[in-house]
């Protein structure tokens, strides 16, 4: 960019007049872009000016919120803003997956998801239900195949998979915990 602003003013005849602290200075500016990146607004909470007059502070999800007298507990603003249940968003999602599952069952079917949700087991179930074990896995597995014909084939290996925040978020209390029991 610098190069390109150097052969404009070597057209225009005007090289003498301008120093390479200009070129830097303009060439700076141009590089600067976004709302945030010109002016003085005191409106916008990340504004310049916001800050500079105080009305905001801009603190990092790393910060330190609160420490126990020992140094053990440490809280951090991320702890605090953050929760380890799940997005509502995502649990509507699931419930409308459900329902649209439970809807293509039989009575049947419906009712050995109920009885696998419960936390039954196969003897319990099959006493319940009234059917033979061999009934019983086939009627399993053929609740299975309308799942994955319903939620996709990837529907597993989507519950069992540890979001990826929360994947941070751990690795971070660990890291914390260690430095803690290094300073022990």
């Amino acid at each position: 960019m610098a190069a390109q602003m150097i052969e404009r003013v070597e057209t225009q005849g005007k090289l003498g007049k301008i120093t390479a602290g200009n070129i830097a200075y303009y060439c700076l500016q141009h590089m600067k872009s976004g709302r945030r990146a010109r002016g003085s607004n005191t409106v916008d909470a990340h504004g310049t000016q916001t800050q500079l007059n105080g009305h905001t502070e801009l603190h990092l999800m790393s910060e330190v919120v609160s420490q126990s007298e020992t140094g053990d507990d440490i809280h951090e603003l991320s702890d605090v803003i953050s929760q380890d249940t799940e997005d509502p968003s995502t649990i509507a999602a699931r419930n409308m997956d459900w329902a649209v599952l439970m809807s293509k069952l039989t009575t049947i079917e419906r009712l050995l998801v109920e009885c696998l949700t419960d936390g039954l087991t196969a003897r319990e179930i099959c006493r319940r239900v009234k059917m033979t074990k061999a009934k019983l896995a086939l009627l399993q597995h053929e609740v299975a195949v309308k799942i994955r014909d319903v939620m996709g084939a990837e529907v597993l290996r989507d519950i069992i998979q540890v979001p990826q925040w929360r994947i941070g978020m751990d690795c971070e209390r660990a890291m914390l915990a260690c430095r803690a029991d290094r300073r022990n």
